[in-house]
């Protein structure tokens, strides 16, 4: 049920035990490789020589940060923005949840108050904070009451559209194959 990744097994292995290399690796999916994304919160631990955890992060020197995201090779396409963002995401995870990254869906009631939280996050607009919730439900067993409905057409059990629906290299190829055509209607809409 696990994510898997076509990515480094020790990376995988970060991201199906550490809920904050989740969540840093959902942050920095966008505008880059879904591989790159979701690999560079390991490269993270590695540059730190250990896992950091949300109080570390918000409360790290910002322009330290930002020299650990843009170290050859860096993390993000944009180290600068993306070293802020992740900080700006833990800096909410202590302020409101302890620290604990988890608690963004401990105790949640229903699918439409976890997606609530999850957009609230800083960079999480609707689209993300579903993909986030699918993710969440698919692979990871988080599943209040109505997430399937919260998280829109990502939710499908049968949807192969993001990151929540990859297993192996199948099912990347299929998710792959719909966002280009999604892109393309998009595009086609527009002109």
């Amino acid at each position: 049920m696990a994510l898997s990744l076509p990515i480094d097994p020790a990376a995988n292995d970060l991201l199906n035990r550490d809920p904050l290399a989740l969540l840093v690796g959902m942050t920095l999916d966008q505008q880059i490789p879904l591989e790159k994304a979701f690999t560079s919160p390991y490269v993270l631990t590695q540059r730190f020589g250990h896992e950091p955890d949300a109080r570390e992060l918000a409360g790290y020197d910002p322009e330290a940060l930002i020299t650990v995201f843009a170290t050859p090779p860096a993390l993000h396409r944009f180290p600068k923005a993306m070293a802020t963002r992740v900080q700006e995401v833990c800096r909410v995870l202590v302020d409101r949840y302890d620290g604990d990254p988890t608690g963004l869906w401990t105790g949640v009631t229903d699918g439409r108050e976890l997606l609530a939280r999850i957009a609230d996050l800083p960079g999480f607009g609707r689209q993300k904070a579903q993909i986030f919730l699918a993710l969440l439900g698919k692979r990871y067993g988080v599943t209040p009451p109505g997430w399937r409905e919260a998280a829109g057409g990502y939710g499908d059990p049968d949807a192969y559209r993001s990151v929540a629906d990859i297993v192996d290299g199948e099912s990347l190829r299929r998710v792959r194959e719909y966002k280009k055509q999604a892109k393309a209607e998009a595009k086609a809409a527009k002109g």
